[in-house]
């Protein structure tokens, strides 16, 4: 069955739609945001129909291409199994040809990989596209962080903001209630166009001014969903689990306002903050297979354990403990910081998974409080 093509007519006294969307991306989370925003495209008048979801191509066992499927039977029968994504979402391998027309650019890519998307992208899109991340995770240069959301808006030139929430794709998938932050910089009505193309009656979003905040939550989370992961695979109860939480909530924010002195205390408390880190470490990928690594006492791989466990998934947890060591020991600020530091070097082998606790033993040299200035 060939895609179905959406023609809208209009009336003498209406104006034709405004926004048209393409989701780069078609993971587990790509998957769910398709259908999301699928789902409400056709009920808004200032959305055309058709939603295009950029698919990264491969050959299922049956010899068939992911894309022709997922056009076929309206499904993604490799990361979202049993979900019909909406008629109006048109599957495409073709990376440039899927933006070509949007002015609405959804990124849910792994993080690793947006450095590469961009570099095509550039010169490609329009040049009154608006672009939102729901990527977890950052990339670390010579000059420092960067933020993924920044990486977008300085490679291709548009405005960025991101999304992030207490957001186990699954769960929503079948449409079990939850929430979710559109953290913006400065105009509010963007943010307010992607707030009501993302919001459902059981996808509940709200809009939050301060991108890194609501950014950085979403990708420190993981971090701490690994710790919590190496308790469970040690067995060593809820109130460990919850002390590890807390202090990696502490370190979150603490990390934050010392990356960026205007993200706000109040950030943590919405979905994208708190909400977020209790779901990561309760359920979802980084956590679970955390508990493997733990449970095989470190001598599995993450890299054989994700193979194994996540089809075709990626680790985000791993490789943003990476980072974050990365930008902790080029400010000295190791020391600062025992839990992030600690999840990393049991990680790559330095450490075992048992050494997730020791680190209570140790107070932090300095306070993870105040802000820049209370730091020497």
């Amino acid at each position: 069955m060939a895609p179905v093509n959406n023609i809208v007519q209009y009336n003498n006294n209406e104006h034709p739609p405004t926004f048209k969307v393409t989701v780069v991306g078609s993971g587990n989370w790509g998957s769910v945001a398709s259908k999301l925003i699928a789902s409400n495209t056709l009920k808004l008048s200032s959305f055309h129909d058709e939603v295009k979801m950029w698919v990264f191509e491969e050959t299922l066992p049956s010899g068939e291409k992911l894309t022709d499927v997922i056009n076929d039977t309206n499904e993604n029968v490799k990361y979202l199994p049993g979900i019909k994504l909406g008629r109006n979402v048109v599957a495409d391998p073709d990376l440039e040809n899927a933006v070509r027309d949007a002015n609405m650019l959804v990124f849910v890519t792994p993080h690793q990989f947006m450095e590469g998307i961009c570099k095509k992208l550039i010169g490609k899109i329009r040049s009154d596209s608006q672009a939102i991340s729901l990527i977890k995770g950052m990339e670390v240069k010579k000059e420092g962080p960067c933020m993924i959301s920044t990486l977008i808006s300085q490679q291709l030139g548009v405005n960025c903001c991101v999304l992030m929430g207490a957001n186990i794709a699954n769960e929503i998938a079948v449409e079990k209630f939850s929430e979710a932050t559109v953290g913006y910089r400065g105009n509010r009505e963007i943010a307010e166009n992607w707030v009501q193309l993302f919001s459902t009656p059981y996808f509940m979003v709200s809009a939050c001014q301060d991108v890194e905040g609501v950014e950085l939550c979403g990708t420190l989370k993981n971090v701490v969903a690994i710790a919590a992961g190496f308790v469970d695979g040690l067995d060593m109860g809820n109130n460990t689990k919850a002390a590890i939480m807390r202090i990696g909530l502490r370190e979150m924010k603490a990390f934050s306002k010392l990356l960026f002195s205007s993200v706000k205390d109040s950030t943590f408390f919405e979905s994208c903050g708190v909400a977020d880190l209790i779901t990561t470490c309760l359920g979802g990928r980084n956590r679970k297979c955390a508990e493997a690594f733990a449970k095989n006492g470190g001598k599995r791989s993450f890299d054989e354990l994700e193979a194994e466990m996540l089809q075709g998934q990626k680790l985000q947890g791993v490789s943003t403990a990476k980072e974050v060591y990365e930008v902790l020991k080029h400010k000295g600020w190791l020391e600062m910081f025992p839990l992030f530091t600690t999840v990393h070097e049991i990680c790559t082998g330095r450490l075992p998974p048992t050494s997730i606790v020791e680190y209570s033993e140790h107070t932090p040299k300095f306070p993870l409080v105040g802000g820049p200035t209370a730091f020497p």
